[in-house]
């Protein structure tokens, strides 16, 4: 369990992070020649989406080599590579940490079985079907 230390600390973290990485963004100044979050920004989805996708494999693979014996921390270095690119996704979005902790939040105490079949079933009103 979390302490309230531990807590503030990590909101902290990502929130000094989520700044930094705002600043960044091309309406705001972001130079791709001195900063590899803006060039990401610059490049747009494309680029920091194709990142998204190559660190979630790496975590993968990670924890593949974890449960085989392999180095342990790269599963928390990989993990920190995902975290980070998807944290420029949001920023490129207008979102920020606090606003997936929030949908968190949201579904604590939902079972994940009830909450993937009342989207299932959004879904297919949304389509029209009534299937």
């Amino acid at each position: 369990m979390a302490t309230v230390d531990s807590t503030l600390q990590l909101e902290g973290a990502l929130a000094r992070l989520a700044a930094v990485i705002e600043s960044r963004l091309p309406d705001r100044g972001g130079d791709p020649e001195s900063s590899y979050v803006a060039r990401l920004l610059h490049k747009g989805p494309e680029a920091f989406l194709k990142k998204i996708g190559e660190e979630a494999t790496e975590v993968v693979m990670a924890a593949k080599d974890a449960d085989h014996g392999g180095d342990r921390t790269k599963v928390v270095n990989e993990m920190a590579d995902l975290w980070f690119h998807c944290m420029v996704a949001l920023a490129h979005y207008g979102w920020r940490p606090q606003d997936v902790v929030a949908e968190l939040e949201r579904r604590a105490g939902t079972s994940g079985i009830e909450e993937k079949a009342l989207r299932k079933a959004q879904a297919r009103e949304g389509s029209g079907t009534g299937a």
